[in-house]
Protein backbone atom coordinates (compact mmCIF):
# COMPACT_ATOMS: atom_id res chain seq x y z
CA UNK A 1 0.00 0.00 0.00
CA UNK A 2 2.82 2.47 0.81
CA UNK A 3 3.92 2.02 -2.79
CA UNK A 4 0.68 3.25 -3.79
CA UNK A 5 1.05 5.96 -1.84
CA UNK A 6 4.47 7.39 -3.22
CA UNK A 7 3.48 6.49 -6.82
CA UNK A 8 0.22 8.52 -6.32
CA UNK A 9 2.50 11.16 -5.13
CA UNK A 10 5.03 11.08 -8.17
CA UNK A 11 2.33 11.07 -10.76
CA UNK A 12 0.46 14.31 -9.07
CA UNK A 13 3.64 16.05 -8.76
CA UNK A 14 4.53 15.49 -12.48
CA UNK A 15 1.23 15.80 -13.73
CA UNK A 16 0.72 17.13 -17.42
CA UNK A 17 -0.24 20.43 -18.20
CA UNK A 18 -3.70 19.05 -19.58
CA UNK A 19 -4.44 17.21 -16.29
CA UNK A 20 -3.37 20.32 -14.24
CA UNK A 21 -6.14 22.35 -16.27
CA UNK A 22 -8.34 19.24 -15.28
CA UNK A 23 -7.79 19.65 -12.00
CA UNK A 24 -8.21 23.02 -11.41
CA UNK A 25 -11.77 23.10 -13.11
CA UNK A 26 -12.67 19.52 -10.16
CA UNK A 27 -10.95 20.42 -7.41
CA UNK A 28 -12.21 22.33 -4.40
CA UNK A 29 -15.63 20.66 -4.90
CA UNK A 30 -16.31 22.99 -7.89
CA UNK A 31 -18.55 20.64 -9.91
CA UNK A 32 -21.84 20.96 -7.65
CA UNK A 33 -20.06 19.91 -4.52
CA UNK A 34 -19.06 16.40 -5.83
CA UNK A 35 -15.48 15.45 -4.62
CA UNK A 36 -12.81 14.52 -6.83
CA UNK A 37 -9.65 12.61 -5.92
CA UNK A 38 -6.24 12.46 -8.37
CA UNK A 39 -4.17 9.89 -9.30
CA UNK A 40 -6.74 7.45 -7.37
CA UNK A 41 -5.44 3.50 -7.31
CA UNK A 42 -8.28 1.27 -8.55
CA UNK A 43 -6.57 -2.34 -8.51
CA UNK A 44 -3.40 -2.10 -10.08
CA UNK A 45 -4.28 1.30 -11.83
CA UNK A 46 -4.18 4.49 -11.22
CA UNK A 47 -7.03 6.43 -12.37
CA UNK A 48 -6.19 10.61 -13.66
CA UNK A 49 -9.58 11.86 -11.42
CA UNK A 50 -11.82 9.86 -9.64
CA UNK A 51 -14.93 10.52 -7.80
CA UNK A 52 -15.70 7.74 -5.26
CA UNK A 53 -19.01 8.46 -4.33
CA UNK A 54 -20.45 8.49 -8.22
CA UNK A 55 -17.66 5.55 -9.12
CA UNK A 56 -16.81 7.94 -12.01
CA UNK A 57 -13.06 8.01 -13.23
CA UNK A 58 -11.98 11.06 -15.93
CA UNK A 59 -8.84 9.76 -18.01
CA UNK A 60 -6.68 12.42 -19.75
CA UNK A 61 -5.08 11.01 -22.63
CA UNK A 62 -2.04 12.23 -23.64
CA UNK A 63 -0.66 11.68 -27.50
CA UNK A 64 1.14 8.41 -25.98
CA UNK A 65 -2.25 6.91 -25.14
CA UNK A 66 -2.40 6.72 -29.61
CA UNK A 67 0.25 3.88 -29.11
CA UNK A 68 -1.18 2.12 -26.42
CA UNK A 69 -5.14 1.14 -27.10
CA UNK A 70 -4.90 -2.09 -26.34
CA UNK A 71 -3.77 -1.27 -23.08
CA UNK A 72 -6.20 1.60 -22.13
CA UNK A 73 -8.88 -0.56 -23.70
CA UNK A 74 -7.83 -3.67 -20.82
CA UNK A 75 -7.91 -0.61 -18.05
CA UNK A 76 -11.50 0.72 -19.15
CA UNK A 77 -12.92 -2.54 -18.80
CA UNK A 78 -11.30 -3.33 -15.60
CA UNK A 79 -12.15 -0.55 -13.68
CA UNK A 80 -15.83 -1.05 -15.64
CA UNK A 81 -15.85 -4.56 -14.21
CA UNK A 82 -15.14 -2.77 -10.81
CA UNK A 83 -18.59 -0.66 -11.22
CA UNK A 84 -16.66 2.23 -12.31
CA UNK A 85 -17.92 4.66 -15.28
CA UNK A 86 -14.78 5.86 -17.04
CA UNK A 87 -14.92 8.78 -20.24
CA UNK A 88 -11.69 10.03 -21.54
CA UNK A 89 -10.93 13.13 -22.76
CA UNK A 90 -8.04 14.28 -25.49
CA UNK A 91 -5.08 15.97 -23.65
CA UNK A 92 -5.63 18.45 -27.05
CA UNK A 93 -8.73 19.08 -26.19
CA UNK A 94 -8.73 19.82 -22.61
CA UNK A 95 -5.89 22.63 -23.62
CA UNK A 96 -8.01 23.90 -26.50
CA UNK A 97 -11.10 23.75 -25.02
CA UNK A 98 -11.83 23.81 -20.90
CA UNK A 99 -15.71 24.99 -21.48
CA UNK A 100 -16.56 22.02 -23.51
CA UNK A 101 -14.39 19.58 -21.40
CA UNK A 102 -16.50 21.41 -18.06
CA UNK A 103 -19.87 21.24 -20.08
CA UNK A 104 -19.15 17.55 -20.77
CA UNK A 105 -18.61 16.59 -17.72
CA UNK A 106 -21.55 18.33 -15.99
CA UNK A 107 -23.60 16.53 -18.37
CA UNK A 108 -21.99 13.24 -17.56
CA UNK A 109 -22.58 13.82 -13.63
CA UNK A 110 -26.38 15.18 -14.57
CA UNK A 111 -26.76 11.25 -16.41
CA UNK A 112 -25.21 10.14 -13.10
CA UNK A 113 -27.61 12.15 -11.11
CA UNK A 114 -30.70 11.28 -13.11
CA UNK A 115 -30.31 7.51 -15.67
CA UNK A 116 -33.56 8.29 -16.67
CA UNK A 117 -33.20 11.68 -17.73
Amino acid sequence: MAQQVIRARELRRDSSKAERICWELLRAHRMDGIKFRRQHPIGPCFADFACVSRKLVIEIDGDHHADQIETDARRTADMERKGWLLIRFAASEVVANREGIWASMQLVLDGERNPLS
